[in-house]
């Protein structure tokens, strides 16, 4: 263990403490022990706190006993005549000065200095899209993210356990440039690694270089600004440890497993860039405690040996003796250098388009002042369908052209565009069309420049001055779609071509032909019941995050994420036959009205390591299924109602339950089985067997309004299968009801179903 580096790091931490102190002793005296303190729109009170002491944070005067337990990690800075190991002393002054980082941003918060002010910063997007002309993107426009919101973990969630989203880099400091700070970002875009931006080197952060390079920081793009001081990097750790008790099933004080948890099973490292002070040192003593491991682009004292890290614990790549033939280079192979020593898994695709590529810019929005053209939305028609086709009829790589290209309309102009896809493979089935043709969206989505909203005949595409500045044509759409159907589909895919429509006759025949081919899958997904089949499938996917839950996935129950139905497990088995989507033959049907068979008895033990022993598929009182942290809903019991709330991620007020939706979380997720509650993917909401045994969706008294209105026309639906047409006016939501006895009153003014049903227990 470095001298050197023990000393900085306990100076820093010692330093950072004493901050913390007079901080919190005059906000006590200013504002008082009873104010209220807290991280906006999170769930687990103050997250690093909460997570290492167990102690929940609420008010100022709460702060003092986590002050006290920092404190108490200190270490006297080390002799300069005497060695010792110094691990232990470091490492707990790491402890220190994450716990002191969290004090100071959470006393920042009573003075409203948090989230950092940033004059003219406007955050790429939000926790929901409305339409790309929104310029209020999620509503914290002039100052910098702060901590990563709850539903924004939750909807993440399911990219890290898939691996769609391999881990995260915090980055702190500033690099060489404004060129290679870019660079730095995009290698890490391309590969889907979230970043995390804080801290400055004499005052000039990597977030003022991406800023003045033009680049949209937010959530849209997998990259997070902090803050400009190192202090605001806590978020980051803040995030690794609501991972762990959010999708872990662990709980506050349980600070060992916690660590543990994220040094397996999250991949994340620090980048130091430039100048190492103090406070950098302590702070990077503090995320080795997670198993993050940390690399430098300057020169510092190296800790190569393995042990609280996975590989190395410090790397010094001084950025100038990297060899390349440029800094862009050198930029391209730190971050490589970083991913090699925390072991992180990177999948990346080859798609030869002329702009950068990558999941990370799913979220991207190309406003109307930015964009050149845009296919669909209110004044153009475009169109996407996918269908097989027998081998000898699909040239593999073909890309085809029917109709003009985009050069000749106006800047900001429209026109229509459909895009048909024919894949060809032996194992290639009727029933995987559909699965396939949903992924276009993801793919074309992921080209820097691009935004693509919706499927089928409601597809809205734009392309932004800047692709198109860089080449980007239709046929590169095309070229998009074979290279990632080829790599993420390649066992059931083995030809792939595209042809783009935007003559105006060929469009009009090939969109009837489509949607022909949509009513025939609507009518066949209908037809297709859970009595309908003889095997379910299993998704162990979120078995990363949250070791033992399962999910049981069948026709009329889709997974609790909202990304996985029936069909879409069915090929990714075909897909993977040894992965985490597996065939669960039913056996013997025990209970028909519950929902339970021999089969899905038998791998519920097996598959939760015999934690669960039984899952009722159609009951939230016996049983239910057991859930990860990445449902999109909430259902919960209330006693007094004789019914159910729903509450969605996005909502977060307060529900008849006394709880926000990031508390009630706490009780659904990590694999645990408690009935009463349960995480579900909100579209089961529309099932026939939604909670069937329990009374279905009759039950339903409360629900989020953001449900109501983003799924009006389906609800409506429901309603009348149910025969009450009226029923979802019957239904309460936040802007009306917020307590038990505000419910009780709505239900009896408006003559609530309910009342009127067997009682739940």
């Amino acid at each position: 263990m470095s001298r050197y580096i023990a000393t900085r790091a306990i100076r820093g931490a010692n330093s950072l403490v004493t901050e913390a102190e007079l901080m919190l002793r005059k906000a006590l005296k200013e504002k008082g022990p009873d104010t209220p303190v807290a991280f906006p729109n999170t769930a687990y009170y103050l997250p690093t706190i909460l997570g290492m002491t167990g102690q929940p944070v609420e008010t100022l005067g709460q702060l003092e006993p986590a002050l006290q337990h920092a404190r108490q990690l200190l270490h006297p800075i080390p002799s300069q005549r005497h060695w010792t190991p110094y691990l232990g002393e470091t490492l707990d002054s790491g402890m220190a000065t994450l716990l002191a980082a969290e004090i100071i941003e959470a006393i920042r918060f009573v003075y409203k200095l948090q989230p950092e002010p940033m004059h003219g910063f406007q955050l790429a997007g939000g926790t929901a899209f409305t339409s790309p002309d929104n310029s209020g993107g999620n509503g914290h426009d002039g100052h910098l993210n702060g901590p990563i919101d709850d539903i924004q973990l939750r909807s993440w969630g399911i990219q890290l356990v898939d691996g769609r989203m391999p881990g995260f880099a915090a980055i702190v400091g500033a690099a060489k440039s404004n060129e290679v700070a870019v660079k730095i970002v995009r290698e890490l875009q391309k590969r889907n690694i979230l970043c995390f931006l804080s801290g400055n080197v004499n005052g000039r952060s990597i977030i003022h270089q991406l800023m003045e390079e033009g680049v949209e920081l937010g959530y849209d793009t997998y990259t997070v600004p902090f803050g400009t001081d190192t202090i605001s990097a806590i978020y980051a750790l803040g995030f690794a440890v609501r991972s762990a008790l959010t999708f872990g099933g662990l709980k506050g004080g349980q600070a060992r497993e916690i660590l543990l948890y994220n040094k397996e099973r999250v991949f994340a490292f620090v980048l130091a860039l430039g100048e190492v002070d103090d406070l950098k040192y302590a702070a990077a003593a503090g995320a080795i405690n997670f198993g993050f491991p940390v690399i430098a682009d300057t020169v510092i004292p190296e800790i190569l040996p393995t042990g609280i890290t996975k590989y190395e614990h410090v790397v010094s790549m001084p950025f100038n003796e990297i060899s390349g033939k440029d800094d862009l280079e050198r930029a391209e192979r730190l971050v490589q250098k970083c991913i090699e020593v925390r072991g992180v898994k990177v999948k990346v695709a080859d798609v030869p388009v002329p702009v950068p590529y990558g999941s990370a810019f799913e979220g991207e929005v190309v406003r109307k002042s930015d964009m050149r053209v845009e296919f669909g939305g209110k004044y153009s028609r475009c169109f996407e369908y996918l269908h097989s086709a027998p081998l000898d009829q699909v040239v593999d790589g073909q890309v085809t052209m029917v109709g003009p290209d985009f050069s000749e309309i106006a800047a900001q102009g429209h026109m229509d565009m459909g895009i048909v896809v024919e894949v060809a493979g032996r194992q290639m089935q009727e029933d995987f069309e559909p699965v396939l043709e949903r992924q276009i969206h993801y793919f074309i989505n992921g080209a820097s420049g691009i935004q693509h909203i919706g499927q089928r005949d409601i597809a809205w595409i734009r392309i932004s001055n800047a692709a198109a500045d860089k080449g980007f044509t239709l046929e590169h759409f095309g070229k998009i779609l074979h290279a990632r159907f080829k790599t993420d589909f390649g066992a059931i895919v083995d030809k792939v071509q595209v042809t783009i429509y935007t003559d105006p006759e060929k469009h009009a025949e090939w969109l009837a032909k489509a949607r022909l081919a949509y009513d025939y899958r609507n009518k066949r997904l209908a037809d297709l019941t859970d009595n309908k089949v003889e095997e379910f499938y299993s998704c162990t996917l979120c078995q990363s995050f949250a070791p033992n839950h399962v999910c049981v996935v069948s026709p009329e129950r889709l997974g609790l994420c909202g990304a996985y139905n029936w069909l879409d497990c069915k090929a990714s088995f075909n897909i993977n036959p040894t992965g985490p989507n597996q065939p669960i033959k039913l056996g013997k049907s025990v209970d028909p009205l519950k929902g339970y068979w021999t089969g899905t008895n038998d791998y519920a033990k097996i598959g939760s390591h015999g934690v669960v022993q039984e899952v009722a598929m159609y009951s939230i009182m016996e049983n239910p299924m057991t859930a990860c942290g990445c449902f999109e809903c909430i259902v919960m019991l209330i006693p007094e109602a004789n019914g159910v709330m729903v509450v969605s991620r996005e909502d977060t007020s307060m529900t008849p339950a006394g709880m926000t939706f990031s508390t009630l979380a706490g009780i659904a997720g990590g694999g645990l089985q408690t009935p009463g509650v349960m995480g579900v993917g909100k579209y089961y909401l529309l099932s026939p067997k939604f909670i069937y045994a329990d009374g279905g969706f009759k039950r339903i008294v409360w629900l989020s309004s953001v449900l109501k209105e983003t799924m009006a026309e389906e609800l409506a639906a429901v309603a009348i299968r149910e025969g009450d047409p009226d029923l979802i006016d019957k239904i309460a939501d936040e802007r009306n009801v917020t307590t038990v006895d505000e419910l009780l009153a709505w239900m009896e003014e408006h003559n609530h179903p309910t009342l009127v049903m067997d009682p739940m227990f």
